[in-house]
């Protein structure tokens, strides 16, 4: 196993699986081309115009593996995010934030009066875990779920397609700079 630095064990002091875990995050962060993403949130819960009033939020209560694992594995600083307003009349993108830190463990998993409360999670084994999400821009027009639909020239997201329904999705550099140019008037 390669060593790890000095300054990354002086900077971790819960366990070795969180300095390991650290270390992980602190090499994928050095070799991570920008990624985009499709992160969901209900507008009644926080909405893009929570975000750009609060400027930054921990992306909190995620308890599902596959879109944990985006966080931890395959998120960075500096990736872009389409944010979408799900569980709402219409859903729909309503602009686009950043990924501003590296993933932390979910306070939420912890407190036990929390409905994302998690028995089996200790903070020296966190299980569930998020990132902080940066306000960009909130679009000119908002663009529906049924816009997103029709518009061939998203034929290929996941949001579109039947059964998928995670909070957190990959999507690629060209859907997402067409959606952006869309959402502030330019196509």
């Amino acid at each position: 196993m390669e060593s790890l630095p000095a300054d990354v064990w002086a900077r971790n002091t819960l366990d070795s699986a969180a300095v390991i875990f650290d270390y992980a995050c602190m090499k994928s962060q050095q070799k991570h081309p920008k990624k985009y993403w499709l992160m969901k949130s209900e507008p009644d819960v926080f909405s893009i115009d929570h975000l750009q009033k609060d400027k930054t939020t921990l992306w909190e209560g995620v308890r599902n593996y596959q879109a944990r694992n985006f966080m931890t594995t395959d998120m960075s600083i500096g990736d872009e995010i389409l944010f979408y307003h799900s569980n709402a009349e219409p859903p729909g993108v309503a602009g686009t934030a950043t990924v501003s830190s590296k993933p932390l463990p979910d306070a939420l998993q912890f407190n036990k009066k929390s409905e994302y409360y998690d028995a089996k999670a200790f903070p020296e084994k966190p299980i569930w875990f998020c990132v902080e999400v940066k306000f960009k821009m909130k679009f000119k027009q908002f663009i529906s779920l049924e816009t997103l639909k029709s518009d061939p020239n998203c034929k290929d997201m996941m949001v579109i397609k039947r059964g998928q329904r995670l909070s957190i999705q990959p999507v690629s550099e060209i859907d997402f700079n067409y959606l952006v140019a869309k959402g502030i008037g330019s196509c």
